[in-house]
Order: structure tokens, then C-alpha cells, then sequence
């Protein structure tokens, strides 16, 4: 389905992108790429180097929005179990949604195996800023070894949402949080 509104032909490429790639994986052709933009190959590649590019382009443009879906509310009234307990929530959420098909950052590191291709950087990158998160949540809380909890942490979410992503969990029960919470327990978090 082309997209036609006012959007610039970047900005329409950037989100079909976004659209086809976490509904059907970094291997969508540029054909339906730019079918689904409204946009001519010619002025893709106008606008990209490679459609490799474009895709980092368009995961790095999602980062926003995909890390306020995951930041409390009132952080500065939470205390910083609150807050890991509230991405986990939020999680647990998402996963609800007909269309959740997993974590886009995990997916495209686990589709593209290339630690070095522009769309696994920006993964990379994305996953890094939510371990240091939580690990400087854990500091704050007074977890016993916040490195290590903030590993652990980030396995749970990965798990989660790869397991809710392919169907085989559907995270409803409070599986996730639950699992947190025995962990936060476990490492002494206040």
C-alpha cells in the first residue's frame, strides 16, 4: 500500500522501512520499499547510499519513541525498582498488541549477524543504552552486583521479547515482571 500524504519522500522511505522491516525482516526487497513509500528507486538512492543505510537510518529515527514507551511516567518520584519494574510492565504490554513481533533492535541483530552492518550498530547501540540503564538503576537501588543484574536484566527482556515476538508467550500472566521482581530480590535492590 503507497503511502501519499505530505510527508517527504525521505520521511516516506523511512517509514516504510520502519513498517515492513519489523513486520517482515531487513531482508525486504527495495522494490517494496519504495512501492510501499510511493517513491521511485531512483530517489531512494537519491536519498541512500544503500538500502542498508536507510535502514539504520530508520532504526535510528524509531529511538525516541521506542525509549519513552519504556520510560516511567514520574521518574522522579520512583524509586529505581519502580522504574526497571515499569519497562518490564511496559513490555508485558506491547506484547499484548496483534502486531508485536518482538524487540526491532533485537530483531535486527539476530537477522543481520553482522556486528559491523549500519543497522546492527544502531541495534547495538540501542541495546547498550538499555543495559547502562538498568545498571545505573541497580547502583541506585543498591543492587549487590549492578553490572551483573543489569546483564541479567536485559537477557529477561531479550527473552521476552523474542518469545512474545514469535508467539510462543504472550506475556499476559506477568510473567516478565514477575521474574524481575525475583531477580531485584535476589540482588539486594531496595
Amino acid at each position: 500500500m503507497a503511502t501519499t500524504d505530505k510527508a517527504s519522500p525521505r520521511d516516506r522511505l523511512l517509514d516504510a522501512a520502519a513498517r515492513l522491516s519489523y513486520r517482515d525482516g531487513v531482508s525486504i526487497g527495495i522494490e517494496a520499499l519504495c512501492r510501499e513509500a510511493g517513491v521511485s528507486k531512483r530517489s531512494m538512492y537519491q536519498l541512500f547510499d544503500s538500502k542498508d543505510e536507510m535502514l539504520a537510518a530508520s532504526l535510528e529515527q524509531r529511538i525516541p519513541r521506542y525509549e519513552a514507551r519504556f520510560a516511567h511516567p514520574d521518574p522522579q518520584a520512583a524509586t529505581p525498582r519502580e522504574r526497571i519494574l515499569h519497562v518490564f510492565g511496559q513490555l508485558e504490554r506491547a506484547a499484548l498488541d496483534d502486531g508485536y513481533h518482538g524487540c526491532p533492535y533485537l530483531a535486527v541483530l539476530v537477522e543481520l549477524k553482522n556486528p559491523e552492518h549500519p543497522a546492527s550498530v544502531v541495534a547495538s547501540t540501542v541495546k547498550e543504552r538499555l543495559v547502562r540503564t538498568f545498571r545505573t538503576e541497580a547502583e541506585r537501588g543498591g543492587a549487590h552486583d549492578p553490572g551483573l543484574l543489569a546483564r541479567q536484566l536485559l537477557l529477561i527482556f531479550d527473552g521476552a521479547a523474542a518469545r512474545a515476538g514469535t508467539g510462543v508467550e504472550r506475556l499476559d500472566d506477568g510473567l516478565a515482571t514477575t521474574t524481575v521482581t525475583t531477580l531485584l530480590d535476589a540482588a539486594g535492590m531496595a
